[in-house]
């Protein structure tokens, strides 16, 4: 599933083989980018609710999300994707980095995701119009990187990961579980929060 947010435009994609594993993971940051990244479509939802799910914790929350697109309608998300995340003004929550790290829009955590992107050989692309620090975006990155879609050493992954999400991802989905506009959103946060803590674990545990 690629993201539908804004692809990232790489100068070097690699075509290195991954395991089953790494391309589980690459698809749960793939299926958050997307939906972070704007409504899903009612093809998408279909999709969704077409989901069975799994043995453990990310698969019960998967089926949770299976559910909830069941029950959802292409046009209700959109009417609840506007009010957490776009809003007459400002939506309910701000999906940014430099926002949940220093209260502010486009302050030091967007410029530390910059670096490392350039670092990468990685660039926004130029129809996207949000910043890079944007949650959809950085889940996007993870995907390619966890996915072998661009070229990185090992150790790239997990120093990505504790740079630029540890710090603030899975308070983000928290918040997005408890928000008030959330139906729908309410299992994305669930998922989300769970598979950062997952992801967190372990890359620990290969440190």
């Amino acid at each position: 599933m690629a993201s539908a947010f804004g692809p990232v435009e790489s100068e070097a994609l690699g075509g290195a083989r991954v395991d089953d594993v790494d391309g589980l993971r690459a698809r749960h940051y793939d299926l958050l980018a997307v939906l972070l990244g704007r409504p899903p479509s009612q093809d998408l939802l279909d999709t969704l609710a077409g989901l069975s799910g799994g043995e453990g914790i990310l698969g019960q929350h998967v089926a949770d999300l299976s559910r909830a697109a069941a029950e959802a309608t292409g046009a209700g998300v959109e009417r609840e994707f506007f009010a957490l995340f776009i809003g007459v003004g400002r939506g309910e929550l701000l999906p940014y980095a430099s926002y949940y790290l220093t209260g502010f829009l486009n302050e030091r955590p967007l410029a530390l995701v910059r670096e490392d992107l350039a670092a990468l050989g990685l660039s926004r692309a130029e129809a996207m119009s949000e910043p890079e620090d944007h949650l959809a975006f950085l889940m996007e990155v993870m995907a390619g990187l966890a996915g072998g879609r661009f070229e990185a050493g090992p150790d790239v992954q997990a120093r990505f990961f504790g740079r630029h999400l540890v710090p603030w991802a899975d308070r983000f989905f928290g918040d997005l579980e408890r928000a008030k506009n959330a139906r729908f959103y309410r299992a994305v946060g669930s998922l989300g929060r769970t598979f950062m803590e997952v992801e967190a674990e372990a890359f620990a545990m290969d440190s």
